[in-house]
């Protein structure tokens, strides 16, 4: 068994430090000796090595010379049958083995080779169920998209934004495979945002219930498996009634207005009908397309009701100046009247040109319907289930006969229904579509006679179909005016201008 490490160099140190002393006494020059070669045989001369290998059990190693540096390989294994932690790093045992000798037999290549990284499971998100991307299929209800297509967004070259609301952007877009102009509503979508989610799902469910005339179609949902977007497809529309309203020097007649309501309160009859309230009608969300169709767009704030309906439903809703009194009040328990107040609204603004009770605040706008409607009667607070604490300090008379003084009588009585302040008073839209209103003369005007406030499109085939990008065939029509202008004679001006969307 061989010395231990510490033992072996003193060993060797003493060694050397015998032989330069036998040297410098022999040599005049102080020289060092040579090493001896590996063959060389081991001195046994002096009292201080014999001790010391009787004292270590010394076995001169086979073809090594005792008193030169070992090989490193021995130094390592003198090393390693002391050092446990040494033979570790080895691979050896605890023991202080060795196991840095292969065997001759050995087969490199049965040597197991090292496994592979894990690859990264595929993303579900970019995965497509039926056609539909499964981010969406996670948060929607599949029954609420059965019946409709998927579409691809990448199918759609927007053109413009048209339009903002709280949770969602409406663009014009162009078709790429048709050409054909589509509204596209970009709904704003984040799982992380339960309301959001759960908006986006009613709205789709109530657009698939309703089927209308005067109702917005849904015509499909476009996705983006990446993006997590998700935009509802629609006809694009021309116009809303705000427009028709607000032309400079132009009122609407009131053949106009009585084929306008008629088709705003038939569009509210199919909703109500069906347990649905818009809670949010005004001028800019009745659309008119370029036949004079009336349609009740955007739902994103719509709800289900019923006599059944246990929880209850937000009074925060509807834009102000159309809010009906009790929403004012905080009422959570709500029905049809509160669109049918909205319609009164419309109705008197289509007559004046201009809102009818525009306020800035609740408070201001609470008291402009005091003030037209009359004070509510004392039963009012306990019949509605509210609190007293917005009661008028003082008693309002009602001011409608002389604010509509200037009306059609059918018009007054029809609008001094659809305004009371009591909802039960306001009836349905059924019934106030057989009012008088519509039936005495001059009657609703047919489609023909309504207003038309767009310009005809151009569809240009290459660049709507082509797939490119509006800026990609800006540029494309910019080299080409370029390039041609340079083949021109110096002498000829080119008047030409670039064709541009048409505006509303």
């Amino acid at each position: 068994m061989p010395p231990p490490a510490s033992l072996l160099h003193l060993h060797l140190l003493f060694g050397r430090r015998r032989r330069r002393r036998e040297n410098g006494s022999t040599s005049g020059m102080g020289c060092a000796q040579a090493k001896p070669s590996r063959g060389s045989p081991a001195r046994s001369d002096g009292r201080g090595i014999d001790r010391l290998k009787r004292d270590n059990a010394y076995r001169p190693g086979s073809g090594v010379s005792r008193f030169s540096d070992p090989p490193p390989a021995a130094a390592e294994r003198a090393a390693g049958a002391t050092d446990p932690a040494h033979a570790a790093r080895r691979g050896g045992a605890a023991s202080g083995r060795s196991t840095d000798k292969i065997p001759d037999d050995a087969d490199a290549s049965a040597a197991p080779a090292p496994p592979l990284p894990p690859q990264p499971p595929p993303r579900r998100e970019d995965e497509l169920v039926d056609g539909w991307p499964t981010w969406l299929l996670d948060n929607v209800p599949r029954e609420a998209l059965q019946g409709i297509v998927p579409r691809s967004a990448d199918a759609y070259d927007k053109i413009e934004k048209v339009g903002q609301g709280t949770y969602s952007n409406v663009y014009k877009a162009r078709e790429r495979g048709t050409g054909r102009v589509v509204a596209l509503k970009k709904v704003r979508f984040d799982t992380s945002e339960s309301e959001s989610v759960r908006f986006m799902a009613r709205e789709i469910r109530i657009l698939q219930r309703l089927d209308h005339p005067n109702v917005i179609r849904l015509e499909g949902i476009a996705t983006s498996r990446m993006h997590r977007s998700i935009y509802l497809v629609f006809d694009f529309m021309y116009s809303d009634l705000t427009k028709l309203i607000a032309r400079p020097g132009q009122r609407l007649t009131e053949p106009q207005i009585k084929s306008y309501m008629q088709q705003l309160l038939a569009g509210l009859q199919h909703c109500h009908d069906r347990g649905i309230l818009h809670r949010d009608i005004k001028g800019s969300n009745l659309l008119i397309d370029r036949h004079g169709v009336l349609k009740i767009g955007d739902f994103g704030l719509a709800n289900y009701f019923g006599p059944g309906r246990r929880r209850p439903l937000t009074s925060r809703v509807v834009t102000l100046w159309y809010r009906a009194p009790e929403l004012l009040l905080g009422s959570t328990d709500y029905g049809v009247g509160i669109d049918l107040w909205s319609a009164g609204c419309l109705l008197a603004e289509m007559f004046f040109g201009k809102p009818l009770l525009r306020a800035t605040t609740e408070v201001e706008q609470l008291f402009k319907i005091f003030s037209l409607c009359g004070s509510p009667p004392d039963d009012y607070w306990r019949k509605m289930k509210l609190s007293p604490t917005f009661k008028p300090p003082k008693a309002y008379k009602p001011t409608t006969a002389e604010r509509f003084r200037d009306l059609p009588p059918s018009a007054v009585r029809l609008l001094a229904t659809l305004l009371a302040l009591d909802p039960a008073a306001r009836g349905t839209a059924g019934q106030a579509l057989e009012s008088s209103f519509f039936s005495t003369p001059p009657l609703p005007c047919d489609l023909s006679s309504l207003p038309v406030v767009y310009k005809e499109e151009v569809a240009d085939p290459a660049a709507s179909h082509d797939g490119r990008k509006p800026k990609q065939r800006q540029r494309s029509h910019r080299r080409k005016g370029s390039k041609q202008k340079a083949e021109e004679q110096p002498s000829e001006i080119n008047t030409g201008s670039p064709n541009k969307e048409d505006q509303i």
